[in-house]
């Protein structure tokens, strides 16, 4: 079940409070603990109007200061020092607390700073992508005919589509045309599934409140304070004699008059308490002038107070200000409030909107949500992992670091003077809480480990002293610590060799239950997903059964890591029946043993690269595979395939390549490559923290 909706906008004053104001309605019917979050506000200094309104109108339990995250201009700073990335991961956060918090969250884009801008349209779209959000669009009716609003209507949404941005439903607002036509017309050009909304336009909503009157004209409240909500439908200008001016008076109009003028303010008032003459919404006293102490107690005895603003604005000024304001809905005004929500419920279906939200299932896995869930489950189980290469500087800023952000408690094997040295030529901060150094040479455990490891491997012909000689390798004291449960798991490469780093594990640690193989996988970090790729480190040439094997492994990794339903390729250079050879027969065969064996499994093989992720080629080559054009675990052949496709693909794209990590094992053992960066370290260390929880 889906727990989020994202509202998004194409352009000004399209009306999108209405729509969030029907949704909060419409969730907490059925929802009461549901939030409201909008990733970027106007101004940090003044609180939102929106979030204001709806977390008073609607009760809802948080924080003011979580219903957001930045202002527009902390984002400005950010993006001008080139910390976006930055932006994007408090976005996550904060939006993850709440979703963790309330069983929904409802979202609302940011607001334009002027007509059709870009920025808001790509910024918007990409948070709710990078969010894993369905998206409700809204588009405003400014179009003369019909035709044209459809179309644009339609163009909006393809251009949202092919951005891989999740439009579930669009809501035309504010509409000026028939509801029917408009909505049946869309309903025929617009992607099957995406629920379609007509809401017409109200032109009470677009009429600005006494109370936004008197911020805009820096009016001061003489009567009426009761009455501050009362809306100005039109206004109507006091410059000529009172008998020519009341007729010109329309219902709950606002009149506006200089402030001297006694007759039009005492005939105006008797008017609005006549029967005979509409009521009216407020009167706006101009030039800076106050009505006379006899006007001041004529009004104290009206039995029909309305507002009574001045302002030092002259008439024709104040009249010019009042035009160009852009009315909002805020806490207090009630009644635009139940306008809101009862215009959205008479032309919006909720029953069927409702159930289209819930029903959204989001399976893409995007970049950064997958990097945002690696840290945040590192941090909450807190494992211990030993890094055995801590002659490198690398390492030791990667440790420094982890510690730093409290991802982990690390182990550093090596000579504690040097390695302390080193730290402070470095200028690292250096957590001794969270980084402890051992010296093999020097630990308690030697002769423990040395011993465990000789009864291990005797009948191997290993003896005692070979034993000992083997333990004062750092490699083999990490992974018997790993081995021994004094520590989660561990992480090398840096500076040795793979086979160096993974012949302590295959030797004593060895392969889980029910597996032979030993693989390695890749997390592919791309623009908009996360794919996963093996093997492309351990096993040169697999047979059939190892095949299967990994595809496995990396079926189980790739769940285990929050790809909830994994889509597994074989990958070949043929798909389906059309091609032949030794290769393809090997993966056909491999592809078998995985439906034997795990039925649970959604796999395709032979499929060539093209049809297993790009929809149109997989639907033209194997249009009834449920893997075809959608996989997300990626199986090559050998490893020459998978080590130059991985390398090319990063470099390319410019994706990020999170491991090699190994699978297969008992316990979590991971190989960096010797040209790894602080990062890769970095990273590596968090995924074989998570891998741990399952070993």
């Amino acid at each position: 079940m889906n727990h989020s909706v994202y509202v998004i906008t194409s352009s000004a004053q399209s009306g999108k409070s209405i729509v969030s104001l029907g949704l909060m309605q419409m969730l907490k019917r059925t929802t009461p603990n549901v939030a409201f979050f909008k990733p970027l506000i106007e101004n940090k200094n003044v609180v939102d109007n929106h979030i204001d309104t709806i977390l008073s109108h609607f009760n809802v339990n948080m924080n003011y200061e979580d219903a957001y995250s930045y202002s527009r201009s902390e984002f400005t700073e950010h993006q001008n020092q080139g910390k976006i990335n930055e932006v994007y991961d408090t976005i996550i956060e904060k939006y993850k607390n709440l979703e963790n918090e309330f069983d929904f969250v409802l979202v609302e884009g940011s607001d334009f700073t002027e007509e059709g801008s870009v920025f808001e349209i790509d910024f918007n779209g990409s948070i709710a992508k990078n969010l894993g959000i369905p998206v409700l669009l809204v588009v405003k009716d400014s179009f003369e005919t019909v035709p044209e609003l459809v179309n644009n209507v339609i163009a909006e949404v393809n251009s949202f589509l092919e951005k891989d941005v999740n439009i579930i439903g669009v809501i035309v607002n504010r509409c000026e045309k028939e509801q029917r036509e408009v909505q049946k017309l869309i309903n025929k050009e617009i992607k099957k599934g995406i629920f379609v909304a007509v809401i017409p336009n109200n032109p009470e909503l677009g009429k600005p409140s006494i109370r936004e009157i008197i911020n805009h004209i820096r009016g001061h409240v003489l009567f009426g304070k009761e009455k501050l909500d009362n809306i100005a439908k039109t206004t109507v200008i006091g410059a000529m004699q009172l008998a020519n001016f009341l007729p010109r008076i329309t219902p709950d109009s606002l009149c506006i008059m200089p402030g001297d003028r006694s007759d039009l303010i005492v005939g105006t008032s008797l008017a609005n308490i006549s029967p005979k003459y509409p009521n009216i919404s407020g009167i706006v006293l101009t030039g800076g002038f106050t009505p006379e102490r006899s006007i001041i107690n004529l009004m104290l005895d009206n039995q029909k107070p309305i507002p009574i603003i001045t302002t030092n604005l002259g008439t024709f000024e104040a009249a010019s200000v009042i035009s160009r304001i852009k009315p909002k809905i805020y806490a207090e005004n009630k009644s635009k409030i139940k306008l809101s929500i009862d215009l959205f419920e008479s032309s919006v279906d909720v029953e069927e909107l409702n159930t289209k939200i819930n029903s959204v299932k989001t399976e893409s896995l995007t970049p950064r949500m997958f990097q945002y869930n690696l840290l945040s489950n590192a941090k909450k189980i807190q494992k211990h992992i030993v890094l055995p290469e801590g002659n490198d500087d690398r390492i030791l800023t990667a440790a420094s670091q982890i510690a730093e952000d409290k991802v982990a408690k690390i182990t550093i094997l090596g000579d504690p003077e040097k390695v302390k040295s080193r730290v402070a030529q470095l200028g690292l901060n250096w957590d001794e809480s969270r980084i402890s150094i051992v010296d093999p040479h020097n630990s308690e455990f030697y002769e423990d480990y040395a011993n465990t490891l000789y009864e291990l491997r005797k009948s191997k012909g290993l003896e005692l002293t070979s034993a000992q000689d083997l333990m004062l390798d750092a490699s083999y004291f990490g992974t018997m610590m790993v081995h021994k449960g004094h520590a989660d798991g561990m992480v090398s490469g840096a500076v040795n060799t793979t086979a160096h780093t993974i012949k302590p594990a295959l030797q004593f640690v060895k392969t889980k239950p029910g597996f032979k193989t030993v693989s390695s996988v890749f997390f592919m970090l791309l623009d908009d997903r996360v794919l996963v790729y093996g093997d492309c480190a351990i096993v040169p040439n697999p047979n059939p059964e190892q095949l299967a094997e990994i595809a496995i492994s990396s079926a189980d990794s790739a769940k285990t890591f929050g790809i909830e339903t994994p889509k597994v390729a074989m990958l070949s250079y043929s798909s389906g029946t059309s091609g032949s050879g030794e290769e393809v027969e090997k993966v056909r065969k491999a592809t078998e043993i995985v439906k034997s064996l795990r039925p649970d499994i959604l796999v395709e093989g032979p499929i060539q690269y093209d049809a297993a992720v790009d929809p149109i080629v997989g639907k033209s080559k194997l249009p009834n595979s449920p893997v075809a054009g959608q996989a997300n675990v990626l199986i090559f052949p050998d490893l020459n395939t998978g080590n130059n496709t991985y390398k090319a693909v990063q470099r390319e794209t410019g994706a990020l390549a999170v491991g090699p990590m190994l699978q297969g094992l008992n316990k979590p053992i991971n190989d960096l490559s010797r040209g790894a960066t602080i990062e890769d370290i970095y990273n590596t260390v968090i995924i074989t923290a998570i891998q741990s929880t399952n070993n």
